[in-house]
């Protein structure tokens, strides 16, 4: 009875913290925690020109006007209603337009209205609340005026700065990584897609859990007053240590899950290894056509969608060369500028695709304003999950609406670069080529008569061979290939007759 009782109550405690940590999951971009810096703005650098300082820049096709009024009503109910804050510290103008735009496409992939678009320029972010006291009076005129409910700020805040943010402007506030984050959660669909992202998620969170009310540094007391009950605390415990505590032990369960469905992953790609079946991987920035040619090349059928972040989970297919060798495709999440750790720490099995090939196709949006941005911030990526080594090919897509002086400076500055549309089927067959080329080949030239009873043998040079010509004589089939040095061995164990 008593066992029973104690079960009934455990997973009592376990709804009511799933509901609870739902509830925090859902509210992750409220986040507060003790104001860790002075209240007085810092000092700013007097040689900082005024003019700079007391700029609020307002970026160029960002309009408040709203054209449908029938739809904008819609929406309302439907959508957020966001401001978008930058904070401009290096680089050209240009770079930090360039910046917020795509800012707005993350925004309003993750389901937003964006109605205005602000950069402020600085030495550095403000400690206090990113954008200085001055500037957050100003953002909260734009604010009232537009009606916003909700500010995203081009920036990973930290979470002093979010809840000073919050409570000076009355809306809900979120950074580029909770922005990041949630466009995730929407679009993951696998089960391991699904498990990566809320690791990433509460990796987030857990920091930012002090103060999301002045119950949270209370002792945790009975039922009666919100606590956890006898047994569902430690000695002393508040409500957020058992918090804390609680999303740890999620947090582990959910790395055992990845663990085991890492396994699976690792056992297809060992097996392929073993197979010597060249891998390769196509690498890039979200949105530059990756699951476009992925569908071209292979017929893959993988969703294609002009929205940030719409591929998660990796699609791996199997294709051949014109000379009959078998080699595998991988379709894999796309990178952006600043892309959060924990999400690069919880798609490290995913990412594997990337860093255990033989060869990237590195897919580039040509008709980007800036794509050696982009390039620069897939390769720090590719960097920090040890894809360094990797041999790249720079695919340049979307041609047919790119600037072709930009296009042309890539291909001068990028040497195994090519230019393509997967639209219009423009360049694709030299891709391919170049694909083709740069797959790692078999090291041992072998040529032989193989009996005709040992087909086996004939299938496997066809599959991961390169074959130079192939005859039939009353003997067998006469090949005269380059194999792996694995099967270089089984065709000599097996007594073939050498010509």
């Amino acid at each position: 009875m008593s066992k029973d009782f104690d079960e009934k109550k455990d997973a009592h405690l376990d709804d009511e913290f799933d509901h609870e940590f739902e509830k925090l999951l859902l509210e992750s971009a409220r986040v507060a925690a003790e104001f860790d810096a002075a209240e007085a703005d810092e000092t700013i650098d007097q040689s900082q020109e005024l003019s700079e300082r007391n700029a609020l820049r307002r970026v160029k096709g960002f309009s408040t006007e709203l054209q449908d009024i029938s739809e904008a009503e819609y929406r309302q109910l439907q959508l957020e209603r966001v401001v978008l804050v930058g904070v401009w510290t290096e680089g050209t103008i240009a770079d930090a337009e360039n910046s917020l735009v795509e800012l707005k496409a993350l925004a309003e992939t993750a389901g937003s209205e964006v109605l205005e678009g602000l950069i402020q320029r600085r030495d550095k972010p403000d400690p206090a609340t990113y954008i200085g006291s001055g500037k957050v009076i100003e953002l909260k005129n734009v604010v009232v005026s537009t009606g916003a409910d909700t500010v995203i700020c081009d920036g990973e805040l930290s979470p002093s700065q979010l809840r000073q943010l919050e409570d000076k402007l009355k809306v809900k506030v979120v950074d580029r990584t909770a922005l990041i984050l949630d466009i995730f959660a929407q679009h993951a669909k696998s089960k391991e897609g699904k498990a990566q992202v809320e690791l990433a998620q509460i990796a987030y969170l857990l920091p930012r859990l002090r103060g999301w009310g002045d119950s949270l540094s209370r002792q945790v007391g009975g039922r009666a007053a919100g606590g956890a009950g006898i047994g569902g605390r430690g000695p002393g415990e508040t409500k957020i240590e058992t918090d804390r505590r609680r999303i740890r032990d999620k947090m582990a369960k959910l790395r055992g899950e990845i663990a085991e469905m890492k396994t699976a992953r690792d056992t297809k790609r060992q097996e392929r290894r073993r197979n010597n079946i060249p891998s390769v991987a196509i690498a890039g920035y979200t949105n530059a056509g990756k699951s476009s040619l992925l569908n071209k090349l292979t017929n893959a059928g993988v969703l294609v969608e002009n929205a940030l972040f719409a591929t998660l989970d990796p699609t791996v297919r199997k294709t051949q060369t014109h000379d009959g060798r078998i080699y595998t495709l991988s379709d894999t999440v796309g990178f952006v500028r600043h892309l959060p750790h924990q999400l690069i720490d919880a798609f490290k099995s995913t990412l594997e695709e990337v860093s255990q090939s033989d060869l990237i196709v590195h897919v580039v949006d040509g008709s980007h304003p800036n794509p050696f941005e982009q390039i620069k911030a897939v390769r720090i990526v590719i960097d920090e999950i040890g894809g360094k080594e990797i041999p790249e090919i720079i695919a340049i897509n979307k041609v047919d609406i790119a600037d072709p002086d930009i296009v042309m400076e890539i291909l001068r500055k990028e040497p195994n670069s090519y230019a393509f549309s997967v639209r219009t089927g423009f360049g694709i067959e030299g891709l391919l080529h170049a694909i083709e080329s740069s797959l790692p080949r078999p090291s041992v030239e072998v040529t032989v008569v193989i009996p005709y009873d040992r087909g086996d043998l004939v299938h496997a040079i066809h599959e991961s061979g390169e074959i130079f010509s192939e005859s039939y004589v009353a003997e067998g089939t006469a090949i005269h290939a380059r194999v792996d040095a694995g099967l270089a061995q089984r065709i000599e164990k097996s007594g073939q007759v050498q010509e």
